[in-house]
């Protein structure tokens, strides 16, 4: 194998996305697949190419320094796409701690390894750390979050975040440990965890259960289709400047009610229901502690310096999100009724 790459959370929303291109599209890399198997990691995601010559699964806790140093010793690894992260705001404002572990402890685990194996050899190295749009804090006031934009985050997600990208920008600094860094606007499409806004909806819809909305819906999100945000990675992976931070967005702002009328238009034309049915469904409530008003990515420099553009517009990603998981029910079948949970024993037990 040309290269060894190991890919952190790989099970997970985003991860997934991530190995499997990878895997198809490299066959002479090494593809090591490492999850901690938390609640969000699912290797479901995953069936379709885990038998492939040039992927493996690592059960491993970024948490834990031991297990992190033994994947090292184990494989020749020349490259870290680092996605492993506790994500969701509203677990962050219950249990903090648990995103300060794995963000930014789990992180400096990941960092201290790749100094310590790669034993100031960085020729053909690479740590490339992907963060999130959330760390530069809220536009109330308008314009977009540049490379350059203040960090200002407002949750114990955000923060958490944050700080790892310090740590990361640190060790580029104090050891010439060759680094990358991406943050990117809310990610949606297929696989993704029913905990998030629009599988949430999706499910609640196709039940006729009521849709809960976070006060008036006002709030504004740019949203990047999983499978470019996956493109985008691959790209910056391979073409980026060390050292260089960029940002990667979907160019599609929407309110969060305008983005959920929109879901229930498309549910209503695939369910065959009567127009306007799915929206009736929508229930406001009350608005989480510290909820920021807007996101907005400009991805230009991106664009600009190494071609990468959105593939498809939200309408139409959205279109194939809910093709999929209407495609897919038993995987979300499985999810909700935590089945899911089972597949790492019955696929690896005997392994």
């Amino acid at each position: 194998m040309k290269k060894t790459i190991v890919i952190t959370g790989g099970a997970g929303f985003i991860g997934s996305h991530v190995v499997r291109l990878f895997v198809n599209k490299y066959p002479d890399y090494q593809i090591v697949n490492l999850d901690a198997l938390t609640y969000a990691g699912n290797l479901e995601n995953l069936v379709d190419i885990q038998d492939k010559p040039n992927y493996v699964f690592e059960k491993v806790d970024i948490v834990n320094q031991k297990e992190v140093d033994s994947l090292f010793e184990k494989y020749k690894v020349s490259g870290v796409i680092h996605l492993a992260a506790e994500s969701h705001v509203d677990r962050s404002i219950t249990n903090p701690n648990e995103f300060i572990n794995t963000n930014v402890i789990g992180t400096a685990n990941l960092l201290n390894a790749t100094v310590k194996h790669w034993k100031d050899n960085f020729d053909d190295k690479l740590f490339y750390h992907i963060s999130t749009d959330e760390v530069y804090g809220s536009l109330d006031d308008g314009g977009f979050f540049v490379e350059t934009t203040s960090y200002d985050p407002r949750s114990p997600y955000s923060a958490s975040k944050a700080s790892s990208d310090h740590l990361v920008r640190a060790y580029h600094n104090t050891y010439k440990l060759p680094v990358v860094i991406s943050n990117c606007s809310n990610n949606y499409g297929p696989n993704q965890f029913p905990e998030k806004l629009i599988p949430l909806a999706f499910n609640n819809i196709k039940n006729k259960k009521p849709i809960p909305i976070y006060g008036k819906g006002e709030n504004i999100r740019d949203w990047l289709f999983v499978i470019d945000h996956a493109r985008a990675i691959d790209t910056i992976f391979h073409n980026c400047k060390i050292g260089d931070t960029y940002n990667i967005g979907g160019n599609n702002e929407w309110q969060n009610i305008d983005l959920i009328k929109l879901l229930c238009k498309i549910m209503d034309e695939k369910l065959n229901r009567a127009e306007g049915e799915s929206e009736k469904l929508i229930t406001y409530v009350t608005d989480r502690a510290g909820h920021d008003l807007r996101y907005a990515i400009d991805s230009s420099k991106l664009q600009n310096e190494l071609g990468w553009k959105p593939s498809v517009t939200f309408e139409q990603g959205l279109g194939k999100t809910v093709d999929w998981y209407l495609e897919n029910e038993q995987w979300l079948s499985n999810i909700v009724s935590g089945a899911y949970a089972g597949y790492y024993e019955s696929q690896y037990n005997n392994r």
